[in-house]
């Protein structure tokens, strides 16, 4: 047996035995090295290790990543919540709408699907099931919405893209990311609503609207921020990494001075979260450079390559066969770990047809969106089920209801690439 195909099978074996993602990368890796390489190569461990996360733009992730719990804990969620209630008003699916924009909104600040459904859920699930909604449809439909945060910038797995891909502009895929974003969110809004008023949930009146002067005046702290990140982009202000620095300090300002829900005790306690979540994606990236040096080193990657682009002379079969691939990935890992094993796979191919990586880039996160709420992982699902106090199994039917509606806005942004390219374009990036 050739050594690529030990590891390829050695890493799908680890997988399936229940190994985390993270060692079996790594030991995948170590035994393509052993198999196809030397056993003396071994000693490259260490270096590849560190080679992989020695880079500059990770730094904005663990940032980003504590951004989004500080805001999860300052009590933003809900003061948006009232908000999107006073702008909505008393209707049948209002609180389902109101839910979709706030998962929006949120996740211009966190970056990060499970971070976002945690915060809204919170809020949004004790509401929706005192007006009538059940529980399973008002879960599902929180982590399918909260899913578009890994589109709408700044987002984690776009940052990641960036650095796996060379030559792709962060800034080109935040702005790409905006519009594809805001497409997934109205598309869940359709059913979301028809089912509402099907079922006749949330009488309107039922249901109290805020003020709306004095909700947008609570409200704006929160509304700032996704302003404060990409104006400073746009304006060269500041870089990436230093959006993620001024999105902490912003945070932090807003949750101990303005709603005055987060104390220094707190705080520490973040930092201490933000940690741990970070080392864990940290150690993903290091161990996949394992994974990742050894599938170069014996033209594994190539060879795979290779046999994609040999499968068929259409471009547009070939995309519709590696979204579907992507798709099936992104139900069982997460999109750190599918960016890290696919892409130096799919980069020749990307390039052989001449897809654009930005829209292409695009194209993956939506994908991967959509795996984050669809079981058996669904990483999203998991965070609101369990704050739901209901089983997974319990939200599959409404869950293929909202991959329907998201794989549409999907399709209309791989018909019309403009939907992506067009903001970067005009903004000046280079796509």
């Amino acid at each position: 047996m050739s050594p690529d195909l030990w590891m390829i099978l050695s890493f799908l074996g680890l997988l399936v035995a229940g190994v985390p993602v993270a060692f079996s990368l790594g030991l995948a890796g170590a035994v393509g090295i052993v198999t196809g390489l030397s056993p003396t190569m071994l000693a490259t461990l260490g270096t590849n290790t560190y080679n992989s996360i020695a880079k500059y733009p990770l730094i904005a992730i663990p940032l980003f990543i504590l951004t989004g719990l500080i805001f999860e804990r300052a009590g933003v969620a809900a003061r948006l919540v009232h908000f999107a209630q006073a702008l909505i008003g008393p209707r049948h699916g209002g609180l389902g709408l109101v839910a979709v924009l706030v998962c929006m909104i949120m996740g211009g600040m966190s970056g990060s699907g499970p971070a976002d459904a945690a915060a809204v859920a919170m809020v949004m699930l004790p509401s929706m099931t005192k007006a009538g909604y059940p529980k399973p449809f008002s879960a599902t439909l929180i982590a399918a919405s909260a899913s578009t945060a890994i589109l709408i910038p700044p987002s984690v797995a776009l940052i990641l893209y960036s650095i796996v891909v060379p030559g792709v502009d962060l800034r080109a895929l935040f702005a790409a990311g905006l519009f594809p974003g805001i497409l997934a969110g109205l598309a869940l809004l359709v059913p979301a609503f028809w089912l509402s008023r099907l079922h006749r949930w949330e009488a309107p009146e039922t249901t109290e609207r805020p003020p709306l002067g004095e909700s947008f005046k609570q409200a704006l702290p929160a509304l700032f921020a996704p302003v404060l990140i990409l104006g400073g982009l746009r304006s060269g202000l500041f870089t990436p990494t230093e959006a993620a620095v001024a999105a902490v300090a912003y945070g932090v300002v807003v949750g101990i001075f303005i709603t005055r829900e987060l104390g220094l005790r707190d705080l520490w306690k973040l930092f201490g979260e933000a940690a741990v979540i970070s080392g864990v994606v940290m150690l993903i990236i290091a161990l996949a450079g394992i994974f990742a040096w050894a599938g170069t080193m014996l033209g594994t990657f190539r060879e795979l390559a290779e046999w994609i682009i040999g499968l068929s002379d259409n471009g547009t079969l070939l995309l519709v066969l590696i979204m579907l691939a992507v798709l099936a990935a992104g139900m069982l890992l997460d999109a750190i770990s599918i960016y890290l094993i696919m892409m130096p796979i799919l980069i020749p191919v990307m390039q052989h047809f001449g897809w654009n990586p930005v829209w292409f880039g695009i194209l993956l996160a939506m994908n991967i969106a959509i795996g984050q709420f669809t079981p058996p992982v669904a990483v999203n699902l998991m965070v609101t089920t369990e704050v739901a106090r209901i089983r997974l199994e319990q939200t599959i039917g409404w869950a293929l209801v909202f991959v329907v509606a998201m794989a549409a806005a999907l399709a209309l942004v791989a018909i019309f690439p403009d939907i992506a390219l067009w903001l970067p374009g005009v903004l000046g990036y280079n796509v």
